[in-house]
Order: C-alpha cells, then structure tokens, then sequence
C-alpha cells in the first residue's frame, strides 16, 4: 500500500497550468480563432462596401450575374 502511495505523489508534478501539454494543446484552436478574427476584420474593412457592376443582382448575400434582364414576379 505504501508503494502505491508513494508513486502517486511521485507523478504529481503540480498545478495543470504549470505543465507544457495543455498549452501546447491550447495553442492550436487559440491561433485559428485570432487567424479568424484578423480575417473578418479585414474582409469587413476592405470589402464591405464594394459596388456590383456588370449587370449583378444582389439578393442578400447571393451576387447573381444576369445575361438578360429578370423577369418582373407577378403579383398572385
């Protein structure tokens, strides 16, 4: 019984935040969502107010591109 209560305190080595693993593991999700944040803000700064030429529609998010003009929708 006292071995197996001398090789737990052994393998405590301290607090979580002092072991090198789970900021490793942390790492990896923390810089997509900076990489995320600095990419919408760019796209919202620089392409936010872009007009449509060439004979676009937009619908919402949707850019359609039309050859021809759209029909009128009638009323029911």
């Amino acid at each position: 019984m006292n071995k197996n209560v001398q090789n737990q305190e052994q393998l405590d080595l301290g607090p979580w935040w002092r072991q090198p693993w789970p900021w490793l593991l942390m790492a990896g999700p923390l810089v997509a969502i900076i990489g995320c944040a600095i990419t919408m803000t760019l796209a919202f700064k620089s392409f936010s107010d872009q007009p449509i030429f060439d004979g676009g529609m937009k619908r919402g998010l949707v850019v359609e591109k039309h050859t021809t003009q759209p029909k009128a929708v009638e009323p029911r």
